[in-house]
């Protein structure tokens, strides 16, 4: 009597699995295939759908900007730091401004005492944490 052969199992197991997580991975770098994120997102609402039935059409969705707080590099910064970012990538990604215009931003914030550098370990090494003193959230605040 001959002895079924169920070589193929490891087939399926070693190869076609991990293959069908990496060939979907491999088509979205290079930007081929399908994104089911965007797609229903886009397929969600009309491109011209608020969320707010109630708003009148002379109402912009731009956010309005109150004239009487000037919107400064530094304030802008500051702000971010009140609303709890603590890192220099997180601050620079939000803010899009460049390395040293930040570095300089954050060293005359830390001059004037409305920023506080603290030192923390980390898994990987030290990190530097930004925090905002009570001056600076008044500063901003105000």
């Amino acid at each position: 009597m001959v002895e079924p052969n169920f070589s193929w199992i490891y087939l399926v197991i070693f190869l076609a699995i991990p293959l069908s997580r990496i060939i979907p991975r491999l088509l979205a770098k290079r930007g081929i295939g399908f994104k089911p994120s965007q797609t229903i997102k886009e397929n969600q609402f009309p491109p011209d759908f608020d969320g707010n039935p109630q708003r009148s059409s002379m109402d912009s969705s731009k956010p309005e900007i109150n004239p009487s707080k000037p919107q400064t590099k530094t304030m802008l910064v500051l702000g971010e730091l009140n609303r709890g970012t603590k890192y220099f990538e997180n601050i620079q990604k939000n803010t899009g401004l460049h390395n040293q215009e930040l570095e300089s931003i954050l060293e005359s914030l830390e001059k004037d005492g409305l920023l506080k550098v603290h030192q923390k370990q980390g898994l990987f090494g030290l990190k530097t944490e930004l925090l905002p003193t009570d001056k600076g959230f008044k500063e901003y605040y105000s």
